[in-house]
């Protein structure tokens, strides 16, 4: 019985070891459950980085390279005027990320210079630990998705964010509802945004062409309102003039015509609308 007992213990014994030995051989990456987004001089210098922390967007820990900062010293020692004021900022942002509260931000060590260069000290950290790169460098960017490397461009996610449609832009859209004013009416973008068109309640449960003529950012969410775009509309064109004598010379007298009064402006119901 106790030969079975030892037989067994050693049995458990040899298993343990292989499973220490198999943790141990795993990336740092998966054995700390850390998602590492190393952090590109470009970034720090560009300094939008600081914003999109705030936002609380960012999931992972921003890992800023010694080599990345050693860079901007060296920048900040050695270079022209401009680019010394640009490298003296881009350190004062790693300064302002740290003491950020709620973001896990770490100066990672991996030496004070990068004999490969930067870019490439990047891309070989982001592949030994599993992660990935913060940048707006335009090369980086394609060498880091040639290799198969993810990328969180900064440049990318403003265009992403930025306004769908600028005011002067037409679009067909439907109108399910009125406004709060008796003469509006209601209708939505793909992405929920509220549009609301003058003039065009008569035409709920349609879908009508619209022109945008400005946006408006509330704490509800943001707004946009348009206006209907007149079908079959025309060109104006000037008005035929008749000639009144006075002597030798003639003076041109327009004709009257009522088309020319200004529709009245609603701009301020618009506001009243918002910010309701």
């Amino acid at each position: 019985m106790e030969t079975e007992q030892l037989i067994i213990v050693a049995v458990l014994l040899v298993l343990l070891a292989e499973v220490t030995y198999l943790v141990a051989k795993l990336p740092r990456s998966v054995q700390g459950k850390k998602n590492y987004i190393f952090v590109d001089t470009s970034v720090l210098i560009d300094g939008r980085i600081i914003s999109i922390a705030e936002s609380g967007f960012i999931n992972g820990t921003m890992a800023i390279p010694r080599s990345v900062i050693g860079e901007l010293q060296f920048m900040a020692d050695n270079a022209d005027s401009d680019k010394r004021a640009k490298a003296r900022h881009g350190l004062d942002i790693a300064r302002e990320l740290q003491s950020i509260e709620g973001i896990d931000v770490e100066l990672f060590q991996d030496g004070s210079k990068a004999e490969e260069g930067v870019d490439e000290r990047l891309l070989k950290l982001a592949k030994k630990y599993g992660g990935s790169v913060c940048t707006i460098d335009y090369n980086l960017n394609k060498v880091a998705a040639v290799e198969g490397i993810r990328v969180c461009n900064v440049n990318e996610l403003a265009k992403n964010l930025r306004m769908a449609y600028l005011p002067g832009e037409k679009i067909i859209l439907e109108l399910v509802q009125k406004g709060q004013d008796s003469h509006q009416g209601v209708g939505y973008l793909e992405d929920g945004t509220m549009v609301v068109v003058e003039q065009a309640s008569k035409h709920i449960g349609q879908k009508v062409e619209v022109e945008f003529i400005r946006s408006l950012q509330t704490s509800a969410g943001k707004m946009m309102f348009a206006k209907k775009v007149e079908q079959g509309s025309q060109p104006s064109t000037k008005p035929k003039q008749k000639s009144v004598k006075q002597g030798n010379n003639r003076r041109p007298v327009a004709k009257h015509n009522p088309s020319n009064h200004r529709r009245p402006n609603h701009e301020d119901e618009l506001v009243k609308l918002a910010n309701e």
